[in-house]
C-alpha cells in the first residue's frame, strides 16, 4: 500500500516503462512512486495555486512527461527527468476532466466541463483547437491508436438522461459521427488497437462496443453497479480492464466481451454465508450482501 496522499487520490498511472508508478490527488500533488521499494520519489504541488485540485493524468507516450487536468489551472505538464513545471491553458475558466497525449506525442487533448474538447501542442502549449458540439460537460477522451481521429465522450442535454459519444477527424477538427442518445452519461472511453472498434462505459454500469466507422452498438455488458470510471487496454491488446463505483476492477476479453475475473479487495463481509439466517429483512440482506455476504437463493428462509 502506497501512502502519501492526504485525500482523494484521483487517478494512477504507470510509465510507459513500467519504472514508475504516478499517482494524482485533490490534495494539491502529483506523486510519483517506486513500485519495488513503495517510496515516494518524487512530488509536485503547485506552488502558486494551494487550492488546485489535479483529476485524471496521462503519460506521454515517451514517459518523459506527465499531464494533469486541474480545476480551473488548465493542464499541467511536468518534464519528469528534470522535474520543471508548465502548463497550458493557464486559468481556463472550466475543470479538465480527462488528458490523453496523441500517439506520437504532439498533441495533447483534454475534456472540458464546459463542453468543448481543448487540442493543444504538446510542445509549447499552444491551442490548436477548440471543439464544439457537446451540449454538456465533457467527461471522456481517447485518441485512435493512429492518431487520425478522436473519441470523446460526456452528458446529454439533459443531465443523467443520456449521453453522448462524438468521433471527430484529428485533422479537419470536425465530427464525423454522433451517437447522442448514450444510455447514461458517458463516463469512460477507449479504443481498441485495430482501430476497428471502441468500447464506451457508462453512468448506467453498462460497456458498450461500438463498431467503426458505422459507430453501430454490437454488444452491451453490464459491468458495475454504478458507473464506469475507467477502461484500459492491456498491452498485447487482448484484455479490456474496467472499474466501476463498487470498487471492484473488471477484466474482460476484448474481442468477445466475455467476462473473465474480477479483481477486489475483501469486503467487510466478504464470503460470509447468510444461507438460512432468520430475522433479517430484505434490506438488511441486500446491505450485507453488497458488502460481500452470499446467499444461497434456492434455499428458504421464511
Amino acid at each position: 500500500m502506497l501512502r502519501g496522499h492526504r485525500g482523494v487520490v484521483s487517478a494512477v498511472g504507470w510509465s510507459p516503462n513500467g519504472r514508475l508508478l504516478a499517482s494524482s490527488g485533490w490534495d494539491n500533488t502529483i506523486r510519483l512512486w517506486n513500485p519495488t521499494s513503495g517510496a515516494c520519489v518524487e512530488k509536485h504541488p503547485d506552488p502558486d495555486h494551494p487550492d488546485t485540485v489535479f483529476f485524471a493524468m496521462a503519460w506521454s507516450p515517451d514517459g518523459q512527461q506527465l499531464a494533469c487536468g486541474t480545476n480551473l489551472q488548465g493542464v499541467h505538464v511536468w518534464k519528469v527527468t528534470t522535474g520543471s513545471h508548465w502548463w497550458v491553458g493557464h486559468q481556463l475558466p472550466t475543470r479538465i476532466r480527462r488528458v490523453a497525449w496523441s500517439p506520437d506525442g504532439t498533441r495533447l487533448v483534454g475534456a472540458g466541463d464546459d463542453g468543448y474538447v481543448y487540442v493543444w501542442d504538446a510542445a509549447n502549449g499552444t491551442q490548436l483547437e477548440r471543439l464544439a458540439g457537446h451540449q454538456r460537460s465533457v467527461t471522456s477522451v481517447a485518441w485512435s491508436p493512429d492518431g487520425t481521429r478522436l473519441v470523446s465522450g460526456g452528458s446529454g442535454q439533459r443531465q443523467g438522461d443520456s449521453g453522448e459519444l462524438l468521433v471527430w477527424d484529428a485533422h479537419s477538427a470536425k465530427p464525423v459521427h454522433a451517437f447522442m442518445r448514450h444510455p447514461g452519461v458517458v463516463s469512460a472511453v477507449t479504443w481498441a488497437p485495430s482501430g476497428e472498434k471502441l468500447i464506451s462505459g457508462g453512468s448506467d454500469g453498462c460497456l458498450r462496443w461500438w463498431q467503426m466507422p458505422s459507430l453501430k452498438c454490437v454488444r452491451v455488458q453490464q459491468a458495475h453497479p454504478g458507473m464506469v470510471h475507467s477502461l484500459k487496454v492491456s498491452p498485447n491488446g487482448r484484455l479490456l480492464a474496467s472499474c466501476g463505483d463498487d470498487g471492484a476492477i473488471m477484466l474482460w476479453n476484448l474481442e468477445s466481451g466475455e467476462h473473465l475475473r474480477t479483481l477486489r479487495r475483501d469486503r467487510p463481509y466478504e464470503r460470509l454465508s447468510i444461507t438460512g439466517i432468520r430475522g433479517l429483512t430484505e434490506a438488511q440482506k441486500a446491505t450485507l450482501r453488497a458488502l460481500g455476504a452470499v446467499e444461497d437463493a434456492s434455499v428458504n428462509n421464511t
